[in-house]
């Protein structure tokens, strides 16, 4: 399965996201209500980075308290790593694992069209292969 069959149902204008001129404290608030990992940081209209719950811990480790009062532009992982729509599963576990992240954006035509979590791929993975085996199970019991 590609990437594009996993976000065809998402709305991209349902991506929650922040600015870059947001602060740490700000970003991190907002990871925390929408029980999220990690936002796409947008500056311009464009993915410019991403701002993940290890920005937060490696900065803090760092810094201390201080660095929640910095700007996400400052701390955010950046340029950030993206996938188009026509990549594959595996290209897309591949590339999080080799580079041990675990959010994408999706970018089409210079737009992002979805974000996606290892946690979306390895669901859709297993759901695809519960599928392949209930369909074997109706075939054998058919044969």
């Amino acid at each position: 399965m590609d990437i594009a069959r996993l976000i065809a149902s998402r709305d991209p204008d349902q991506i929650v996201t922040c600015t870059a001129g947001a602060t740490v404290r700000q970003a991190v608030q907002l990871l925390a209500e929408k029980r999220i990992g990690a936002l796409p940081v947008l500056s311009g209209g464009h993915v410019a980075g991403i701002f993940s719950e290890r920005d937060v811990l490696y900065r803090l480790a760092e810094e201390g308290a201080e660095c929640l009062d910095r700007q996400v532009g400052e701390v955010m992982t950046s340029p950030p790593l993206t996938i188009v729509p026509e990549a594959t599963f595996i290209e897309a576990l591949e590339l999080m694992t080799l580079r041990r992240i675990r959010h994408l954006p999706v970018m089409r035509g210079g737009a992002m069209a979805g974000f996606i979590s290892i946690g979306d791929i390895v669901k859709a993975r297993i759901d695809e292969i519960s599928a392949e085996a209930e369909h074997m199970r109706q075939y054998i019991q058919t044969a």
